[in-house]
């Protein structure tokens, strides 16, 4: 099985607050929530993936974006390595434009969620509320 890279965005909100996103019906783990990004595209960065993916998926555009953590995962039906990047600098309003569901939120309360994203959460809530954390 060859290794799919997905670059993968974290926004954050001033209060702390991140973005997830609910994958639609018809993908592979269907319902479950995941911080939103794609696959990375033959000839693309990571960072040209995830602002790409951010404006086709929920019409948002990423002004800048520091990566964060890289993950690997093995799912059933594919190897994943995820390229995680912090946001803070980005516009627009989240729109659903494939249909999927998004929520924004501060201690994460949404299930069920994708297995690669539940080991960040506790990374994560060390560094949502503290500016001068990375990035």
């Amino acid at each position: 099985m060859s290794i799919v890279d997905v670059a993968v965005g974290v926004l954050v909100k001033p209060n702390g607050d991140v973005l997830l996103g609910q994958r639609p019906a018809g993908k592979p783990y269907d319902g479950y929530w995941e911080f939103p990004g794609g696959k990375v595209d033959p000839g693309e960065t990571v960072l040209e993936a995830l602002k790409r993916e951010f404006l086709e998926e929920l019409g948002l555009t990423i002004h800048s974006a520091q990566e964060w953590c890289g993950v690997e995962h093995v799912y059933p039906h594919a190897h994943v390595r995820l390229h995680f990047y912090l946001s803070r600098d980005w516009s627009g309003e989240p729109q659903s434009l494939e249909g999927q569901a998004f929520a924004w939120q501060g201690a994460v309360g949404v299930e069920p969620l994708l297995p690669a994203t539940i080991p960040l959460l506790e990374w994560l809530e060390q560094i949502r509320h503290d500016p001068t954390a990375l990035p």
